[in-house]
């Protein structure tokens, strides 16, 4: 049933993209979304790779969060709870428009904005929410990662870009990412399976991605826990700045 939707040659690229992006994950706790659905649209059609990434970061998410137990992620879930209500309102509204609104589009609006964020960190301007947000501000970027996750199943890098401006020890960090990626993820699926995207085939080749994500996050896992919260920084604006630049390409080269 697999090769109905895919070639053996596109599985086998799906695969080794889902291995990449689970290794990345667990090094700085986002990007396998976006490396999935990049990765993977350029050999099979977007809307595979949007099925073919929920079942993997439904998985994997649950893993993080839960990974200093089940009491740390009900406090992460508490001190966020405005951010994922805000998200999840809208990760429901926008899923069912991405049949609707130019792709383009929706990446220069993603990818300008965080290209900037972190272009701007890495330069020595850091943007600080030291003392906290406000809670419209943590409504809005939650509002705002809902509605690109909805349409392209990525909504770590305004997350992420929150998480670091204010400044989020790197254990936190990781644990509310999981957390929050974690009720998207659920979020994710359920629309899917009601705009159409998510279908028993192509359901079957996101569950196959599954295993090998896992396995390379955990590699990615152990260097993750070897490095200082500096280097986390550094790393964590490096790949962000990837992830923007990249979708930028996409958009313009597409």
């Amino acid at each position: 049933m697999i090769f109905d939707i895919v070639s053996p040659l596109q599985l086998g690229g799906a695969i080794a993209v889902a291995m990449l992006a689970g290794l990345i994950k667990g090094l700085v706790g986002f990007a396998m979304p976006m490396i999935l659905i990049s990765g993977m649209s350029m050999f099979v059609s977007p809307e595979i790779a949007l099925a073919g990434l929920i079942l993997p970061t439904l998985v994997t998410n649950g893993i993080q969060a839960l990974r200093q137990g089940p009491r740390a992620a009900v406090q992460s879930v508490m001190r966020f709870r405005i951010f994922l209500c805000s998200m999840l309102a809208m990760l429901l509204v926008s899923a069912q428009l991405v049949r609707v609104l130019p792709g383009e589009w929706l990446l220069i609006f993603i990818g300008g904005p965080i290209s900037l964020f972190a272009i701007s960190q890495l330069a020595g301007f850091p943007l600080r929410l030291a003392r906290g947000p406000s809670k419209l501000i943590e409504a809005g970027v939650g509002g705002f990662a809902g509605f690109i996750g909805g349409l392209s199943g990525v909504w770590g890098p305004p997350t992420v870009a929150y998480l670091t401006a204010l400044d989020t020890e790197k254990r936190e960090h990781v644990r509310v990412q999981g957390v929050i990626y974690g009720v998207g993820a659920v979020a994710l699926f359920a629309a899917h399976v009601g705009s159409g995207v998510l279908t028993p085939r192509t359901a079957l080749f996101s569950l196959i991605l599954v295993p090998p994500a896992v396995a390379a996050m955990s590699l990615g896992v152990k260097v993750h826990d070897r490095i200082d919260q500096k280097a986390f920084r550094k790393a964590t604006l490096l790949v962000l700045l990837i992830a923007g630049l990249n979708l930028l390409r996409r958009a313009i080269f597409a």
